[in-house]
Protein backbone atom coordinates (compact mmCIF):
# COMPACT_ATOMS: atom_id res chain seq x y z
CA UNK A 1 0.00 0.00 0.00
CA UNK A 2 1.31 3.47 -0.97
CA UNK A 3 -0.44 6.55 0.44
CA UNK A 4 -0.53 9.30 3.22
CA UNK A 5 1.83 8.80 6.19
CA UNK A 6 1.20 11.78 7.84
CA UNK A 7 -0.34 15.73 7.84
CA UNK A 8 -0.12 18.73 9.70
CA UNK A 9 -1.15 22.12 9.27
CA UNK A 10 -0.46 25.99 10.19
CA UNK A 11 -2.41 28.87 10.59
CA UNK A 12 -1.27 31.99 11.70
CA UNK A 13 -1.78 33.55 15.51
CA UNK A 14 -3.50 36.63 13.81
CA UNK A 15 -7.30 37.32 12.70
CA UNK A 16 -8.50 40.14 10.94
CA UNK A 17 -12.31 40.94 11.95
CA UNK A 18 -14.09 41.35 8.54
CA UNK A 19 -16.84 43.93 10.60
CA UNK A 20 -13.69 45.95 10.62
CA UNK A 21 -12.56 46.14 7.32
CA UNK A 22 -15.69 47.26 6.08
CA UNK A 23 -15.81 49.93 8.82
CA UNK A 24 -12.62 50.97 7.69
CA UNK A 25 -13.70 51.34 4.13
CA UNK A 26 -17.31 52.43 4.45
CA UNK A 27 -18.40 48.78 2.46
CA UNK A 28 -19.99 45.11 3.15
CA UNK A 29 -17.37 42.72 4.37
CA UNK A 30 -19.28 40.10 5.52
CA UNK A 31 -18.80 38.15 8.93
CA UNK A 32 -16.54 36.38 10.28
CA UNK A 33 -12.91 36.63 10.64
CA UNK A 34 -9.71 35.83 8.09
CA UNK A 35 -6.00 34.22 9.19
CA UNK A 36 -3.17 37.23 8.49
CA UNK A 37 -0.12 35.82 8.54
CA UNK A 38 2.30 37.95 10.71
CA UNK A 39 5.07 40.92 9.42
CA UNK A 40 7.41 38.34 10.03
CA UNK A 41 6.36 35.30 8.00
CA UNK A 42 5.47 34.40 4.58
CA UNK A 43 4.48 31.03 2.38
CA UNK A 44 7.90 29.72 3.14
CA UNK A 45 8.17 29.75 6.67
CA UNK A 46 4.11 28.97 7.36
CA UNK A 47 5.30 26.07 4.84
CA UNK A 48 7.96 25.22 7.30
CA UNK A 49 6.06 24.78 10.29
CA UNK A 50 3.26 23.12 8.55
CA UNK A 51 6.09 20.76 7.65
CA UNK A 52 7.35 20.56 11.26
CA UNK A 53 3.49 19.27 12.23
CA UNK A 54 3.60 16.17 9.55
CA UNK A 55 7.29 14.95 10.72
CA UNK A 56 6.44 15.14 14.30
CA UNK A 57 3.56 12.27 12.97
CA UNK A 58 5.97 10.14 11.40
CA UNK A 59 9.17 10.36 13.44
CA UNK A 60 10.83 7.55 11.91
CA UNK A 61 10.72 8.49 8.14
CA UNK A 62 13.12 11.19 6.50
CA UNK A 63 11.68 12.35 3.23
CA UNK A 64 13.23 11.72 0.03
CA UNK A 65 12.18 15.16 -1.65
CA UNK A 66 9.68 18.20 -0.85
CA UNK A 67 7.50 19.43 -3.46
CA UNK A 68 6.56 23.13 -2.57
CA UNK A 69 3.46 24.72 -4.01
CA UNK A 70 2.57 28.47 -3.65
CA UNK A 71 0.89 31.09 -5.34
CA UNK A 72 2.94 33.63 -3.29
CA UNK A 73 6.58 32.67 -3.24
CA UNK A 74 9.21 34.47 -1.36
CA UNK A 75 11.40 34.37 -4.20
CA UNK A 76 11.62 34.17 -8.04
CA UNK A 77 14.08 32.72 -9.88
CA UNK A 78 15.30 30.93 -6.82
CA UNK A 79 13.84 27.70 -5.59
CA UNK A 80 12.13 28.15 -1.63
CA UNK A 81 11.54 24.40 -1.11
CA UNK A 82 15.73 24.84 -0.14
CA UNK A 83 14.84 27.01 2.88
CA UNK A 84 12.05 24.20 3.90
CA UNK A 85 14.52 21.56 3.19
CA UNK A 86 17.12 23.34 5.49
CA UNK A 87 14.96 24.02 8.47
CA UNK A 88 13.53 20.93 8.74
CA UNK A 89 17.49 19.44 8.35
CA UNK A 90 16.76 16.97 5.32
CA UNK A 91 20.03 15.33 4.32
CA UNK A 92 21.42 17.14 1.28
CA UNK A 93 20.11 13.83 -1.27
CA UNK A 94 16.85 14.51 -0.45
CA UNK A 95 15.42 17.04 -3.47
CA UNK A 96 13.69 20.02 -3.16
CA UNK A 97 11.40 21.53 -5.72
CA UNK A 98 9.05 24.45 -6.40
CA UNK A 99 5.32 24.18 -8.21
CA UNK A 100 4.51 28.08 -8.01
CA UNK A 101 2.41 30.57 -10.02
CA UNK A 102 -1.17 28.97 -9.29
CA UNK A 103 -3.96 27.39 -6.71
CA UNK A 104 -3.85 24.15 -8.85
CA UNK A 105 -0.30 23.79 -8.39
CA UNK A 106 -1.39 22.51 -4.86
CA UNK A 107 -3.11 19.51 -6.16
CA UNK A 108 -0.15 18.84 -8.71
CA UNK A 109 2.43 18.89 -5.59
CA UNK A 110 0.62 16.17 -3.33
CA UNK A 111 -0.10 13.94 -6.69
CA UNK A 112 3.27 14.18 -7.23
CA UNK A 113 3.91 13.48 -3.49
CA UNK A 114 1.85 10.39 -4.17
CA UNK A 115 3.32 9.43 -7.49
CA UNK A 116 6.77 9.33 -6.26
CA UNK A 117 6.99 5.92 -4.95
CA UNK A 118 9.08 7.17 -2.06
CA UNK A 119 9.06 9.51 1.13
CA UNK A 120 7.98 12.36 -0.39
CA UNK A 121 6.50 15.71 1.51
CA UNK A 122 4.10 17.88 -0.30
CA UNK A 123 3.88 21.50 1.55
CA UNK A 124 0.80 23.60 0.20
CA UNK A 125 0.94 27.25 1.68
CA UNK A 126 -0.27 30.71 0.59
CA UNK A 127 -0.41 34.35 1.62
CA UNK A 128 -3.63 35.50 -0.11
CA UNK A 129 -3.73 39.29 -0.77
CA UNK A 130 -5.95 41.88 -2.72
CA UNK A 131 -6.85 44.96 -3.21
CA UNK A 132 -8.14 47.31 -0.65
CA UNK A 133 -12.29 46.33 -0.72
CA UNK A 134 -12.13 43.59 -2.67
CA UNK A 135 -12.98 40.33 -2.44
CA UNK A 136 -9.48 38.55 -2.21
CA UNK A 137 -8.66 40.45 1.18
CA UNK A 138 -12.04 39.84 2.79
CA UNK A 139 -12.53 36.40 1.62
CA UNK A 140 -9.03 35.28 1.68
CA UNK A 141 -6.86 34.01 4.43
CA UNK A 142 -2.92 32.70 5.08
CA UNK A 143 -2.05 29.05 6.13
CA UNK A 144 0.01 26.42 5.20
CA UNK A 145 -0.90 22.38 4.74
CA UNK A 146 1.72 19.48 4.45
CA UNK A 147 1.38 15.83 3.52
CA UNK A 148 4.00 13.38 3.66
CA UNK A 149 3.46 9.98 1.04
CA UNK A 150 5.03 6.81 1.26
CA UNK A 151 4.62 2.89 1.41
CA UNK A 152 3.60 1.25 4.10
CA UNK A 153 5.02 0.02 6.80
CA UNK A 154 4.44 -1.55 9.36
CA UNK A 155 0.69 -0.16 9.12
CA UNK A 156 1.87 3.25 8.67
CA UNK A 157 -0.24 4.67 5.81
CA UNK A 158 -3.45 6.25 7.68
CA UNK A 159 -5.17 7.40 4.71
CA UNK A 160 -5.18 5.57 0.62
CA UNK A 161 -6.04 6.63 -2.64
CA UNK A 162 -8.13 4.90 -3.83
CA UNK A 163 -9.34 7.18 -7.47
CA UNK A 164 -7.54 9.87 -8.78
CA UNK A 165 -9.37 12.01 -11.71
CA UNK A 166 -8.68 15.49 -13.79
CA UNK A 167 -10.73 17.70 -16.37
CA UNK A 168 -8.25 20.79 -17.51
CA UNK A 169 -9.10 23.37 -20.20
CA UNK A 170 -7.80 26.88 -21.11
CA UNK A 171 -10.33 29.46 -20.05
CA UNK A 172 -9.55 33.04 -18.18
CA UNK A 173 -11.06 32.94 -15.08
CA UNK A 174 -8.21 34.83 -12.26
CA UNK A 175 -5.16 35.90 -13.44
CA UNK A 176 -2.25 38.21 -12.59
CA UNK A 177 0.95 39.14 -14.91
CA UNK A 178 4.43 38.89 -13.22
CA UNK A 179 4.82 42.24 -10.89
CA UNK A 180 1.10 42.48 -9.73
CA UNK A 181 0.27 42.51 -6.33
CA UNK A 182 -3.08 41.49 -7.04
CA UNK A 183 -4.91 39.06 -9.34
CA UNK A 184 -8.10 39.83 -11.66
CA UNK A 185 -10.98 37.60 -11.95
CA UNK A 186 -13.48 37.74 -14.39
CA UNK A 187 -17.19 37.76 -13.86
CA UNK A 188 -18.46 35.24 -11.83
CA UNK A 189 -21.25 33.51 -13.20
CA UNK A 190 -18.98 33.04 -16.32
CA UNK A 191 -16.34 30.61 -13.83
CA UNK A 192 -19.56 28.90 -12.56
CA UNK A 193 -20.77 28.34 -16.36
CA UNK A 194 -16.85 26.53 -17.28
CA UNK A 195 -16.31 24.83 -13.62
CA UNK A 196 -19.25 22.83 -12.79
CA UNK A 197 -18.73 20.92 -16.12
CA UNK A 198 -15.27 19.82 -15.49
CA UNK A 199 -16.12 19.43 -11.59
CA UNK A 200 -19.25 16.93 -12.72
CA UNK A 201 -16.88 14.87 -15.11
CA UNK A 202 -13.78 14.75 -12.66
CA UNK A 203 -15.98 13.50 -9.69
CA UNK A 204 -18.06 11.10 -12.34
CA UNK A 205 -14.91 9.79 -13.44
CA UNK A 206 -13.34 9.18 -9.90
CA UNK A 207 -16.50 7.31 -8.63
CA UNK A 208 -16.32 5.47 -11.38
CA UNK A 209 -12.92 4.68 -10.58
CA UNK A 210 -13.60 3.94 -7.00
CA UNK A 211 -16.66 1.23 -7.73
CA UNK A 212 -18.82 3.40 -5.30
CA UNK A 213 -21.95 6.08 -5.74
CA UNK A 214 -21.64 9.51 -4.20
CA UNK A 215 -24.32 8.60 -1.38
CA UNK A 216 -21.13 6.45 -0.08
CA UNK A 217 -18.32 9.20 1.02
CA UNK A 218 -18.61 10.39 4.56
CA UNK A 219 -16.60 13.23 4.19
CA UNK A 220 -16.75 15.77 0.96
CA UNK A 221 -14.59 18.80 0.45
CA UNK A 222 -14.51 20.69 -2.49
CA UNK A 223 -12.12 24.05 -2.41
CA UNK A 224 -11.62 26.58 -4.62
CA UNK A 225 -10.77 30.44 -4.95
CA UNK A 226 -13.96 30.67 -7.09
CA UNK A 227 -16.81 30.71 -4.24
CA UNK A 228 -20.14 29.75 -6.69
CA UNK A 229 -18.21 27.37 -8.83
CA UNK A 230 -16.99 25.37 -5.59
CA UNK A 231 -20.95 25.19 -4.24
CA UNK A 232 -22.79 24.34 -7.20
CA UNK A 233 -19.82 21.81 -6.98
CA UNK A 234 -20.59 20.27 -4.09
CA UNK A 235 -24.31 19.88 -4.96
CA UNK A 236 -23.20 17.59 -7.70
CA UNK A 237 -21.27 15.33 -6.07
CA UNK A 238 -24.26 13.68 -4.62
CA UNK A 239 -23.24 13.26 -1.25
CA UNK A 240 -25.06 13.21 1.58
CA UNK A 241 -25.90 16.49 3.87
CA UNK A 242 -23.94 15.62 6.59
CA UNK A 243 -20.85 15.13 4.62
CA UNK A 244 -20.05 18.45 3.43
CA UNK A 245 -18.23 19.66 6.51
CA UNK A 246 -17.53 23.43 7.46
CA UNK A 247 -15.20 25.21 4.64
CA UNK A 248 -13.73 27.19 7.75
CA UNK A 249 -14.16 30.47 5.64
CA UNK A 250 -15.98 31.86 8.61
CA UNK A 251 -12.93 31.56 10.92
CA UNK A 252 -9.86 31.92 8.33
CA UNK A 253 -11.05 32.57 4.75
CA UNK A 254 -10.20 30.54 1.88
CA UNK A 255 -6.00 29.91 1.71
CA UNK A 256 -5.78 29.65 -1.76
CA UNK A 257 -3.18 27.08 -2.31
CA UNK A 258 -3.17 25.21 1.17
CA UNK A 259 -7.39 25.21 1.42
CA UNK A 260 -8.00 22.16 0.26
CA UNK A 261 -5.26 20.43 2.18
CA UNK A 262 -6.30 22.10 4.95
CA UNK A 263 -9.98 20.86 4.87
CA UNK A 264 -8.76 17.50 4.18
CA UNK A 265 -6.60 17.44 7.36
CA UNK A 266 -9.65 18.29 9.16
CA UNK A 267 -11.66 15.70 7.78
CA UNK A 268 -9.04 13.26 9.12
CA UNK A 269 -9.05 14.84 12.25
CA UNK A 270 -12.40 13.58 12.42
CA UNK A 271 -12.28 10.69 10.60
CA UNK A 272 -12.89 7.19 11.34
CA UNK A 273 -11.00 3.77 10.06
CA UNK A 274 -12.18 2.62 6.50
CA UNK A 275 -14.39 5.74 5.83
CA UNK A 276 -14.17 7.31 2.48
CA UNK A 277 -13.19 11.48 2.03
CA UNK A 278 -13.46 12.92 -2.03
CA UNK A 279 -11.51 16.40 -2.44
CA UNK A 280 -12.53 18.21 -4.74
CA UNK A 281 -10.28 21.27 -6.15
CA UNK A 282 -11.17 23.54 -8.42
CA UNK A 283 -8.67 25.52 -9.88
CA UNK A 284 -7.88 26.11 -13.64
CA UNK A 285 -10.29 22.96 -13.79
CA UNK A 286 -10.83 20.02 -11.57
CA UNK A 287 -8.92 17.60 -9.55
CA UNK A 288 -10.29 14.98 -7.71
CA UNK A 289 -8.77 12.29 -5.14
CA UNK A 290 -10.81 10.03 -3.09
CA UNK A 291 -9.47 8.12 -0.23
CA UNK A 292 -10.18 5.42 2.45
CA UNK A 293 -8.98 5.94 5.62
CA UNK A 294 -7.20 2.87 7.39
CA UNK A 295 -6.99 1.63 11.40
CA UNK A 296 -3.72 3.23 11.55
CA UNK A 297 -5.36 6.86 11.55
CA UNK A 298 -7.13 6.74 14.45
CA UNK A 299 -3.85 5.83 16.40
CA UNK A 300 -1.82 8.57 15.46
CA UNK A 301 -3.39 11.60 14.73
CA UNK A 302 -2.03 15.24 15.69
CA UNK A 303 -2.15 16.32 19.40
CA UNK A 304 -3.24 19.57 18.40
CA UNK A 305 -6.62 19.22 15.94
CA UNK A 306 -7.15 21.16 12.98
CA UNK A 307 -10.38 22.73 15.02
CA UNK A 308 -7.81 24.00 17.97
CA UNK A 309 -5.37 24.88 15.52
CA UNK A 310 -7.84 27.85 13.94
CA UNK A 311 -9.65 28.54 17.23
CA UNK A 312 -9.14 31.79 18.65
CA UNK A 313 -6.15 34.07 17.80
CA UNK A 314 -5.22 37.93 18.28
CA UNK A 315 -6.89 40.58 16.73
CA UNK A 316 -5.03 42.48 14.55
CA UNK A 317 -6.11 45.90 12.83
CA UNK A 318 -6.94 47.19 9.30
CA UNK A 319 -3.95 49.22 9.57
CA UNK A 320 -1.56 46.97 10.96
CA UNK A 321 -2.88 44.53 8.42
CA UNK A 322 -2.06 46.58 5.25
CA UNK A 323 1.24 47.53 6.86
CA UNK A 324 2.31 44.10 7.37
CA UNK A 325 1.37 43.82 3.39
CA UNK A 326 3.18 46.56 2.11
CA UNK A 327 0.06 48.87 1.25
CA UNK A 328 0.88 51.45 4.00
CA UNK A 329 4.53 52.65 4.43
CA UNK A 330 4.84 53.88 7.80
CA UNK A 331 8.52 55.93 8.81
CA UNK A 332 10.70 53.15 10.23
CA UNK A 333 12.64 54.19 13.48
CA UNK A 334 15.32 56.18 13.16
CA UNK A 335 18.23 53.53 13.27
CA UNK A 336 20.19 52.56 10.67
CA UNK A 337 18.08 50.12 7.88
CA UNK A 338 18.98 46.63 8.26
CA UNK A 339 21.89 44.79 6.32
CA UNK A 340 21.18 41.87 4.04
CA UNK A 341 22.64 38.83 4.77
CA UNK A 342 25.63 37.74 3.02
CA UNK A 343 25.35 34.91 1.07
CA UNK A 344 28.93 33.11 2.01
CA UNK A 345 28.44 33.20 5.86
CA UNK A 346 24.28 31.90 5.34
CA UNK A 347 25.93 29.40 3.32
CA UNK A 348 28.61 28.31 5.94
CA UNK A 349 26.42 28.38 8.82
CA UNK A 350 23.19 26.27 6.83
CA UNK A 351 22.87 24.23 10.16
CA UNK A 352 22.72 27.07 12.60
CA UNK A 353 20.90 29.76 10.78
CA UNK A 354 18.28 27.28 9.03
CA UNK A 355 18.14 24.08 10.78
CA UNK A 356 18.96 25.92 14.36
CA UNK A 357 21.49 22.71 15.18
CA UNK A 358 23.59 23.73 18.36
CA UNK A 359 25.90 21.57 20.08
CA UNK A 360 26.69 19.42 22.81
CA UNK A 361 30.53 18.63 24.40
CA UNK A 362 31.67 15.34 24.03
CA UNK A 363 33.41 15.41 27.30
CA UNK A 364 31.39 17.22 29.78
CA UNK A 365 27.76 17.33 28.20
CA UNK A 366 27.25 21.13 28.09
CA UNK A 367 24.95 22.10 25.43
CA UNK A 368 26.15 25.74 23.03
CA UNK A 369 23.61 27.72 21.50
CA UNK A 370 24.93 28.88 18.86
CA UNK A 371 27.07 25.64 17.97
CA UNK A 372 30.53 26.57 19.45
CA UNK A 373 34.37 24.73 18.60
CA UNK A 374 35.49 25.56 22.32
CA UNK A 375 33.23 24.58 25.23
CA UNK A 376 32.76 27.62 27.42
CA UNK A 377 32.44 25.05 30.84
CA UNK A 378 35.41 22.46 30.05
CA UNK A 379 37.33 23.93 27.43
CA UNK A 380 37.58 21.22 25.17
CA UNK A 381 38.12 21.89 21.76
CA UNK A 382 36.46 20.34 18.77
CA UNK A 383 34.61 17.57 20.88
CA UNK A 384 31.35 18.66 19.72
CA UNK A 385 28.24 16.68 18.58
CA UNK A 386 26.07 18.56 16.37
CA UNK A 387 22.67 18.34 18.32
CA UNK A 388 18.97 20.01 16.67
CA UNK A 389 17.09 22.20 19.28
CA UNK A 390 14.05 23.51 16.97
CA UNK A 391 11.74 20.82 18.90
CA UNK A 392 13.35 21.63 22.25
CA UNK A 393 10.88 23.59 24.36
CA UNK A 394 12.50 26.29 26.60
CA UNK A 395 11.78 29.10 29.29
CA UNK A 396 11.73 32.80 29.44
CA UNK A 397 14.73 33.50 32.36
CA UNK A 398 14.47 37.53 31.52
CA UNK A 399 13.39 39.95 28.76
CA UNK A 400 13.37 43.46 27.38
CA UNK A 401 10.94 45.41 25.59
CA UNK A 402 12.77 47.18 22.99
CA UNK A 403 10.89 50.23 21.45
CA UNK A 404 13.64 51.80 19.09
CA UNK A 405 14.70 48.53 17.19
CA UNK A 406 13.92 48.14 13.65
CA UNK A 407 10.35 46.20 13.54
CA UNK A 408 7.07 46.45 11.29
CA UNK A 409 5.82 45.70 14.08
CA UNK A 410 7.01 47.53 17.64
CA UNK A 411 7.83 46.90 20.18
CA UNK A 412 10.28 44.12 19.67
CA UNK A 413 10.53 41.36 23.25
CA UNK A 414 13.80 40.09 23.29
CA UNK A 415 14.29 37.30 25.65
CA UNK A 416 16.61 35.04 27.15
CA UNK A 417 15.75 31.70 27.11
CA UNK A 418 16.59 28.06 28.68
CA UNK A 419 16.06 25.23 26.49
CA UNK A 420 14.83 22.12 28.74
CA UNK A 421 18.27 20.17 28.94
CA UNK A 422 20.82 22.77 28.72
CA UNK A 423 21.86 25.80 26.78
CA UNK A 424 21.21 29.61 27.01
CA UNK A 425 20.06 31.55 24.27
CA UNK A 426 19.22 35.95 23.16
CA UNK A 427 16.48 35.92 20.40
CA UNK A 428 13.55 37.80 19.17
CA UNK A 429 9.81 36.55 20.43
CA UNK A 430 6.96 36.86 18.16
CA UNK A 431 3.07 36.26 18.51
CA UNK A 432 3.27 37.58 21.70
CA UNK A 433 1.90 40.09 24.00
CA UNK A 434 4.07 42.52 25.28
CA UNK A 435 1.73 43.29 28.54
CA UNK A 436 1.70 39.60 28.89
CA UNK A 437 5.03 38.57 28.76
CA UNK A 438 6.40 37.44 32.16
CA UNK A 439 9.95 35.73 33.55
CA UNK A 440 8.84 31.94 33.69
CA UNK A 441 6.91 31.43 30.33
CA UNK A 442 7.23 28.32 28.56
CA UNK A 443 8.06 29.04 24.44
CA UNK A 444 8.77 27.28 21.73
CA UNK A 445 10.87 27.74 18.73
CA UNK A 446 9.27 29.01 15.24
CA UNK A 447 10.89 29.66 11.79
CA UNK A 448 10.16 33.23 10.90
CA UNK A 449 11.42 36.09 8.61
CA UNK A 450 13.40 38.26 10.45
CA UNK A 451 13.26 40.97 7.85
CA UNK A 452 14.54 41.66 3.78
CA UNK A 453 16.68 43.99 3.01
CA UNK A 454 17.85 44.72 -0.91
CA UNK A 455 15.38 41.61 -1.92
CA UNK A 456 16.93 38.85 0.07
CA UNK A 457 14.45 37.84 2.83
CA UNK A 458 16.70 37.00 6.60
CA UNK A 459 14.84 33.99 7.70
CA UNK A 460 15.68 32.58 11.04
CA UNK A 461 14.39 31.26 14.18
CA UNK A 462 12.68 33.43 16.84
CA UNK A 463 10.47 32.11 20.36
CA UNK A 464 6.69 32.00 20.81
CA UNK A 465 4.64 31.49 24.01
CA UNK A 466 3.54 27.58 23.51
CA UNK A 467 -0.49 27.64 23.68
CA UNK A 468 -2.58 25.25 24.63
Amino acid sequence: MHGLLAYGIYVPHYRLDRAALGQALGVSAGKGTRSVASYDEDSTSMGVEAARAALRMAPGVTPAAVCFATTDPGYLDKTNATAIHAALALPANAGAFDMIGSVRSGAGALRAALDARRPTLAVLSDVRTGLPAGGDEREGGDGAAAFLCGDDVAGTVIAEPIAFASASAEFLDRWRVPGESASRQWEERFGEHVYLPLAKGAVAEALKQAGIEGSALHHVIVAGPHGRAAKGAARAVGAKPEALGDDLTGVIGNLGTAHAGVLLADALDRASADQLIAVVSLADGADVTIWRTTGALTERRPALSVAKRVAGGAPVGYATFLTWRGVIKREPPRRPDPEPPAAPPSFRGEDWKFGFTGSRCQACGARHVPPARVCVKCHAVDRMTPERLADVAATIATFTIDRLAYSLSPPVVAAVIDFDGGGRFQCEMTDVDPKAVKIGDRVEMTFRKLYTASGVHNYFWKARPIRS
